[in-house]
């Protein structure tokens, strides 16, 4: 597509005012596509200031971007004018310490850290990657302590660790954060799945809604709706619950450590890596939800919308 005047100079007035533009979907508090959270989360290891330009919020450098670098897809990272890349390019890069070169940033510890994968965990990993071929079990950890498994091709910028016949791949910010985790296999009433338990991290309880609603009418509990926006505008936030999405990670991570705090969901699997995230930063009465605003709906106030 052709690229007008005047997009162009808006383009060219971003990148001359600020050394590093990140053009994503969303905003870096809310990212709101994968990639563009994952170029987030990236850039979080090593800037604390950079600038992100909403392209959902402005159609014409939407494309406009895409034509000016003749880059086809957001996120677009540029760096003192100049375009670095995508999601992929900037991740590649982290893992190779070209990033942290780029920004003036210390090159990447590189050691690998000592993990603890049970047998049922190492057992159930085995047969769930019978028949992959061509990839390897990546663990991506985020500051906030998020995790998630995924199967993609290794790099040769990998940090490698074995345990217990496992092997598990690890970006460089990913594997410092791993140090001590023990991998599981664990069983929850919303079904099995691989958990990851950090060091001194407390135990998340279950909560039945019937036992919120009385620390709700106590008033000593935090509530946390965890809930994207299309699911709260299904059935709105009970009134004394925080939304994490308005407030953020940080401003709720702000509480006291033993601050009484209950997360909820749609179905409370969500709601407990959340919990779990609050655990592993040193959170020690942290709940999570059994059954989520569903079983509020069933078992509690019948005017709440189920979906």
């Amino acid at each position: 597509m052709s690229l007008d005047a005047a997009t162009r100079d808006r383009i060219e007035s971003l990148l001359q005012t600020h050394r590093v533009v990140l053009f994503m979907k969303g905003e870096r508090r809310q990212p709101m596509c994968g990639f563009s959270s994952a170029a987030v989360n990236t850039l979080n290891e090593l800037l604390p200031d950079y600038h992100t330009v909403n392209v959902l919020e402005d159609p014409a450098i939407r494309e406009g971007i895409k034509a000016y670098g003749d880059w086809p897809t957001i996120p677009q990272l540029y760096v003192e004018g100049e375009l670095v890349g995508g999601a992929d390019i900037i991740r590649q890069m982290y893992a190779s310490g070209e990033l942290h070169q780029l920004f003036g940033a210390s090159a990447p510890d590189r050691t690998p850290p000592e993990i603890t994968i049970t047998d049922q965990a190492a057992e159930a990993i085995r047969q769930g990657m019978g028949h992959a071929q061509g990839v390897a079990l990546h663990l991506e950890i985020g500051p906030d302590h998020s995790a998630g498994f995924q199967l993609a091709p290794a790099s040769a910028h990998d940090i490698v660790v074995h345990a217990n016949g496992i092997e598990v791949h690890f970006d460089p910010g990913s594997a410092q954060r791993a140090k001590g985790i023990v991998i599981d296999w664990v069983s929850t009433v919303q079904g099995e799945g691989l958990s990851l338990r950090f060091p001194g991290a407390q135990e998340v309880r279950s909560m039945s809604v019937q036992e919120l609603q009385r620390r709700l009418a106590a008033g000593d509990l935090v509530l946390v709706d965890v809930r994207p926006a299309h699911s709260r505008a299904a059935a709105a936030p009970l009134p004394q619950a925080r939304v994490l999405e308005d407030e953020g990670y940080d401003q709720l991570a702000a509480l006291p450590k033993d601050t009484a705090i209950a997360f909820i969901c749609h179905h409370g699997v969500s709601s407990r890596g959340a919990a779990e995230r609050f655990a592993a930063h040193g959170f020690s009465n942290v709940y999570n939800v059994e059954g989520g605003m569903d079983a509020w709906a069933a078992q509690i106030d019948s005017s709440v919308p189920r979906y």
